[in-house]
């Protein structure tokens, strides 16, 4: 009985961690998200309210007094 138990969940583990029947679409709608986030990411960043900020967080820990 425990040898099929082992059979059954070793089958159904290779099934899960197979890649079989994944396509290119896939992968390019993951990369294309990224990019996205990373535009946003960017514009974020590159903001005048964010870079005041961190300018300002910057020469704070700069100036610090130890």
């Amino acid at each position: 009985m425990a040898q099929r138990i082992n059979g059954w969940v070793r089958d159904l583990m290779r099934r899960i961690r197979s890649d079989k029947g994944m396509t290119t679409s896939e992968y390019a709608v993951g990369t294309i998200a990224a990019c996205a986030f990373a535009a946003v990411l960017y514009k974020v960043v590159t903001s005048q309210p964010v870079m005041s900020a961190l300018q300002s967080l910057l020469k704070d820990a700069l100036d610090a007094k130890f």
